[in-house]
C-alpha cells in the first residue's frame, strides 16, 4: 500500500484536515485514510499476499490467548494519535484491551492507552511505515510496534517508546523467531520465515 500526501481544496472556508479525510475515504473505498505528523496519506488496498501475512500473524496471538479474556486481536482498528490535533492511524493489525469500546475518542478512533501492540505490513509503504508511524506510535506510548518489512525480508520489534521514537529496536531474519515482550500478557513469538512467506506474491 504505497501511501501518498493529500492536500485538501482551498476555498472560502477550508474543510478541516479530518473532513478532508473522510471525504476522501468515502471518493474512494478500500483505500487507507489516515493523518500522521499533520499530513493525509491515502494508501490503495492491500494485495493478497499482504492479506495472508495478516491472518497467519493473528494466529500465533489467537493461539496464546490474547484474543479472550483481557485482550483482543483485531485488525484495522482507529489509533487517535498525539502528535497533531486530528491526528491518526489505522494500522493493519493490533493487540488491544477488552474494554477498548468505552475509550471511543473521535472519528471512530481509540485511546492509545489501550492499545498494546500495533503492526504494519509494509506494502510501497516501507517509509511511512519504518519513519513517521515509529514516531507517532512512540508518542502515543504504544508499548510494541512491529513492523514485517516485506522489502528486506525482515520484523522489527521496537519496544521502549521515548518522545522520538523507540528505545530498543530488535531485527529478526528467516530462519529466526521473533519473540515479543511480556507487557502483552503472554508469550508470543513470531516466525520470521513463515510471515515472510506468507507475505510474497505467489506467482
Amino acid at each position: 500500500m504505497s501511501a501518498a500526501a493529500v492536500e485538501h481544496p482551498c476555498d472560502d472556508e477550508p474543510e478541516t484536515q479530518l473532513e478532508t479525510a473522510n471525504r476522501l475515504m468515502d471518493q474512494l473505498p478500500g483505500h487507507r485514510v489516515e493523518i500522521i505528523g499533520g499530513v493525509i496519506t491515502v494508501a490503495p488496498p492491500p494485495d493478497g499476499p499482504h492479506a495472508r501475512a495478516l491472518t497467519k500473524l493473528m494466529r500465533p496471538f489467537i493461539a496464546a490467548g490474547l484474543d479472550d479474556g483481557e485482550t483482543e486481536v483485531l485488525q484495522g482498528v482507529g489509533l487517535w494519535l498525539p502528535s497533531g490535533p486530528e491526528d491518526y492511524a489505522i494500522p493493519d493489525l493490533a493487540i488491544v484491551d477488552a474494554d477498548l469500546d468505552e475509550h471511543l475518542i473521535e472519528n471512530n478512533c481509540y485511546d492509545p492507552a489501550c492499545f498494546r501492540l500495533v503492526l504494519e505490513v509494509t506494502s510501497g509503504n516501507y517509509q511511512n511505515d519504518m519513519r513517521n508511524k515509529v514516531t507517532a506510535y512512540a508518542q502515543a506510548k504504544i508499548p510494541v510496534y512491529v513492523v514485517v518489512d516485506r522489502k528486506h525480508s525482515r520484523i522489527h520489534v521496537l519496544t521502549e517508546p521515548l518522545p522520538s521514537g523507540y528505545d530498543r529496536h530488535e531485527v529478526y531474519a528467516p530462519g529466526q523467531e521473533a519473540p515479543l515482550p511480556s507487557v502483552l500478557g503472554t508469550e508470543v513469538s513470531l516466525d520470521v520465515a513463515e510471515l515472510v512467506r506468507a507475505g510474497r506474491p505467489k506467482r
